[in-house]
């Protein structure tokens, strides 16, 4: 069976590009579901329900949209910021099917996300300070971290293809 790739990070970690490189390297079938999309489900009363259950709800409604996928013989990689503290979910969640799922952080230093995230040509970030306790998040994950700074987006991507030959990124 094929697994559900949580390519995460912080904003500006670069998921995205990675993301499309890693399509790729992966043999078979891939499916690619990017999280921020899931953000514009969400049609009228998120305000009132927080941030931080949107959040949640997302990250939920994804693992979720990637099981079929899986069960169909799909590599799934599931491109947002998935902090550590989401992982216990997520694994709940395709628990039943008994679904792989491996978990890959992209974690640059705050300085090249912070620069990365200013010069998007969509969704530019000028302040990266609501930002820094996200990035600081993922200080738990240190097992499942790439920290690269300088490497284009096909050599993470070859990088994260031989993690998880390895069974590097896998969680248990």
């Amino acid at each position: 069976m094929k697994s559900i790739i949580l390519l995460s990070g912080p904003v500006g970690a670069g998921k995205t590009e990675v993301a499309r490189e890693l399509v790729n390297e992966l043999d078979g079938p891939v499916a690619n579901i990017e999280g921020d999309k899931f953000w514009f489900f969400i049609a009228k009363g998120g305000r009132e329900l927080g941030q931080k259950k949107n959040f949640r709800t997302i990250m939920a409604a994804m693992t979720a949209a990637a099981i079929p996928y899986v069960m169909a013989g799909y590599h799934v990689i599931l491109d947002f910021s998935i902090p550590p503290w989401f992982l216990e979910a997520a694994c709940k969640i395709v628990k039943k099917r008994e679904i792989p799922l491996d978990f890959v952080v992209l974690r640059p230093s705050e300085k090249v996300c912070a620069e990365r995230a200013a010069s998007r040509a969509q969704g530019q970030i000028s302040d990266y300070t609501p930002y820094r306790e996200l990035h600081a998040a993922f200080d738990e994950a240190e097992r499942y971290i790439i920290h690269d700074d300088t490497s284009d987006a096909a050599t993470v991507a070859k990088l994260i293809r031989k993690g998880l030959d390895e069974g590097k990124f896998r969680l248990d």
